[in-house]
């Protein structure tokens, strides 16, 4: 993966094409403030996207038990017709 440095503002100013060309040709986009690197930015593959959808779907379940949106097993037989 090819890194390239960027500007806050310029950033800021064209969002939409430096992030489809950073999309595109697969780079990692270091961004700046007064030549002091802020953060990163990259492009997600299909494996780091799953990932976090997986992620986000665990923290909602770990939410949902707290919360005691649980069905016993019984339940869930039930439900499920069996």
């Amino acid at each position: 993966m090819k890194t390239k440095f960027i500007g806050i503002k310029e950033l800021r100013q064209n969002m939409a094409k430096v992030s489809s060309q950073a999309y595109k040709k697969n780079e990692r986009l270091i961004v700046l403030r007064k030549n002091t690197p802020l953060f990163e930015l990259r492009p997600l593959s299909s494996e780091d996207s799953l990932a976090e959808i997986f992620r986000r779907d665990i923290e909602v379940a770990q939410q949902d038990v707290r919360d005691g949106k649980v069905y016993s097993q019984t339940e869930t037989k039930k439900i499920l017709g069996l």
